[in-house]
């Protein structure tokens, strides 16, 4: 008789936890009334001074700079970043793999390396990267949470796998996700829940959810996730970090576990991989890497383009005396942001414009609000149904989020994919026009909300419809924080007018019946958006912004 889901999950977690030496594990866990874990692995001893500062002191960038020109050995840095991401996981359970000997074996190599040959392996030579539990590892599982995928370890490893080694990185832990891949809070039945470390009455977010947790409290620095609705982008405002996706052909994607049929994704939405960061550098950093290994030999969805070849911004091709122009959305036309996201908004405008950056206030509402309904059709193209498949061969019921939400369908006929599809291509061509600008000046990028509510709490995060409506574009986007909720941002009137929606009026209840103080010291995040294929210049637009907001008078960044 196959074992049932529960006894698969009871074997699942004790194999995570034999995998934490025992003088890596807590003593006692945080006290019930702290809800703040950030300095717990400062505080809890198992980290000594020099793992706390490599974990702390750098970002990924700083570190291979140190670890290439021999003032820190690769092995001191994965045994720090191990040791902390263990800590990470008795808080917040946020891993679902976690194979620490064999990262300081590959550590040790690299140091070796480096000591024979006076160079680098390569562009992240070194450096321990983290990745969301969908990518394959041989000799690991990449279950997704979902129990009649546990204990087959994979083996051939994702492309992008095989990419990040030969660049030099080390590969060291896996992380968790929802179950099914389509919620925006980590819980499944085999791993349980991952919990924000800034703020545990608030969401992780999802599905890279783990991966944001992870960074968030630094048991990483530089993770990958995947993001088809919005998965990297939302973990990333949830812990205040850095979070990039890019256009689906730009980072390797094949080979991974998504608990879909083979090349399902392309009668729907193709997802993307990309990074969740501690610093904007380090983006660039991972994807100018990628770019250099020339990923469109290895996977022949990645089309050809060089990191210099990614677009620029038009403010700086027409020279550097032209000022850059960034445009401000501020509602998608379905769902009204709630006072604190409009004031992020406002102060991003008030920094941009300290620096001497013209601001175009943007009104796409008429074709931004058609986004979210097309996304969800495609969404369903499947009806779910390999999923579902999954599921019942242990007999694993739904997560309660998802119990009123998902649901067996048909799945669609070909005429009915055309007719989505077609209905895509024709918004696609309208969206082409706002990059000129209403009044005919080119905009370099446009700010728009990620969420048109602050962090919320664990399984209330209220529609998507300012995420995937840039995988229905196919846009790369961003999340940039501008800094966390004050006292003051707990005030403000919501309109007397009817909700704008079923998801207008759900989010209205973010503000009217929950305790507002949950929200205070979140961070407060917006949207980078630049046009199809262009992360180059997507980049170089938040390089803008980010230094525009560092640098302005009071302002105040979300990392905490």
């Amino acid at each position: 008789m196959p074992d049932t889901w529960q006894e698969i999950s009871r074997r699942k977690q004790e194999e995570q936890a034999a995998r934490i030496p025992k003088e890596w594990r807590l003593a006692r866990k945080p006290a019930t009334n702290r809800t703040n874990y950030l300095d717990v692995p400062r505080e809890c001893g198992i980290l000594t001074e020099k793992e706390v500062e490599i974990t702390e002191r750098y970002d990924a960038t700083a570190l291979i700079k140190e670890i290439t020109e021999g003032r820190l050995k690769s092995v001191d840095v994965c045994r720090a970043f191990c040791k902390r991401a263990a800590i990470a996981h008795q808080l917040t359970n946020c891993l679902t793999e976690f194979f620490p000997a064999e990262a300081l074996a590959r550590a040790q190599e690299l140091d070796a390396h480096l000591s024979t040959h006076k160079k680098p392996l390569g562009p992240l030579h070194g450096l321990p990267i983290s990745l969301k539990d969908t990518f394959r590892i041989p000799g690991h599982d990449s279950s997704i949470g979902i129990a009649s995928l546990a204990f087959s370890p994979s083996t051939a490893p994702s492309t992008l796998v095989s990419l990040l080694l030969s660049l030099g990185a080390v590969l060291y832990c896996k992380t968790n996700v929802p179950q099914t891949l389509m919620a925006l809070d980590s819980h499944n039945n085999v791993f349980g829940r991952t919990l924000n470390p800034l703020n545990t009455f608030v969401t992780a977010g999802g599905s890279s959810g783990g991966e944001g947790a992870l960074v968030g409290i630094r048991g990483s620095i530089l993770g990958i996730g995947t993001d088809v609705g919005g998965s990297i982008r939302i973990p990333a405002m949830c812990q205040g970090l850095y979070g990039f996706k890019p256009s689906w052909q730009r980072v390797p994607y094949a080979g991974q576990e998504g608990g879909q049929r083979p090349a399902a994704a392309r009668l729907a939405l193709p997802a993307s991989a990309g990074p969740i960061a501690t610093s904007l550098r380090d983006c660039e950093l991972l994807l100018k890497a990628i770019a250099s290994a020339e990923p469109w030999t290895v996977d022949p969805d990645v089309v050809f383009g060089p990191w210099e070849a990614q677009g620029e911004l038009p403010s700086r091709r027409r020279g550097s005396g032209k000022k850059p122009v960034i445009g401000i959305v501020r509602t998608d036309g379905l769902i009204e942001p709630l006072p604190p996201v409009q004031r992020a908004l406002d102060d991003v405008v008030a920094a941009l414009r300290a620096r001497g950056v013209e601001v175009v206030e943007m009104d796409i509402r008429p074709l931004f609000s058609k986004c979210q309904s097309l996304a969800n059709a495609l969404f369903g193209a499947e009806g779910g149904n390999n999923m579902f498949d999954l599921l019942e061969k242990t007999g694993e019921p739904l997560s309660p989020w998802l119990s009123t939400r998902l649901k067996r369908k048909k799945p669609m006929t070909l005429d009915q994919a055309r007719e989505q599809h077609a209905k895509r291509a024709e918004l696609e061509t309208k969206f082409l026009a706002i990059w000129k600008g209403q009044d005919g000046k080119e905009i370099d990028a446009f700010v728009c909300p990620v969420a048109p509510h602050p962090v919320p709490p664990i399984d209330r995060w209220n529609g998507v419809s300012y995420t995937s409506s840039f995988v229905l574009l196919d846009y790369p986007a961003a999340t940039l924080p501008v800094r966390s909720v004050k006292p003051d941002d707990l005030n403000g009137e919501l309109p007397t007018s009817e909700p704008l929606s079923s998801w207008d009026g759900v989010n209205r209840e973010l503000w009217t019946k929950v305790d507002r103080s949950v929200y205070l010291n979140t961070p407060l995040c917006v949207q980078v958006i630049a046009p199809k294929m262009q992360e180059r210049r997507l980049y170089q637009a938040m390089e803008v912004i980010d230094q525009a907001l560092k640098t302005g008078e009071g302002s105040e960044k979300a990392r905490l």
